[in-house]
């Protein structure tokens, strides 16, 4: 069975719904996701927020949390997670921000780098994964595993 599959079993045997709020990954999560049948159960809403503004908007990261650690930290994607559940009521919300690559990376931040935020029914868990400069496509897709064998673990 593969790791989604776990994942949305283990949604159902729990009455939860899931939404992803994903930077890097641009809805690969989501897409992810709704390869299970079943899926409808589970998933109702989710957000693509690439940009700062869609972040603070759509999933109330607060702005100065942005500017004091940076778009791609832990406490953004705790914000996102969070956010994201609480703007679709579901018990489960989770966020990925990260840089891809090939730009944007940093000697503090550097290209593979990638937050996640994991709000389940009233808990928060956060992670950071370098992936390395794996390449754009490489970065997204580890990271998509690592959410959902993180997931699995969690629920």
């Amino acid at each position: 069975m593969a790791l989604e599959e776990e994942v949305v079993d283990k949604l159902i045997e729990n009455k939860y719904h899931i939404s992803f709020a994903e930077s890097c990954t641009g809805g690969l999560c989501s897409a992810t996701l709704v390869n299970v049948t079943n899926a409808s159960k589970v998933l109702d809403i989710s957000f693509t927020t690439y940009a700062n503004e869609a972040k603070i908007k759509y999933l109330g990261v607060n702005a100065d949390t942005i500017l004091s650690n940076g778009v791609v930290s832990e406490e953004v994607a705790k914000e996102m997670a969070i956010g994201v559940s609480k703007a679709t009521n579901s018990e489960v919300g989770v966020s990925v921000t990260g840089i891809a690559g090939p730009g944007g990376g940093t000697a503090k931040k550097p290209v593979g780098m990638v937050c996640f935020g994991f709000y389940i029914d009233g808990n928060v868990k956060t992670y950071t994964k370098q992936f390395g400069e794996i390449g754009r496509n490489q970065v997204r897709k580890s990271s998509v595993e690592f959410v959902f064998s993180t997931l699995k673990e969690l629920l």
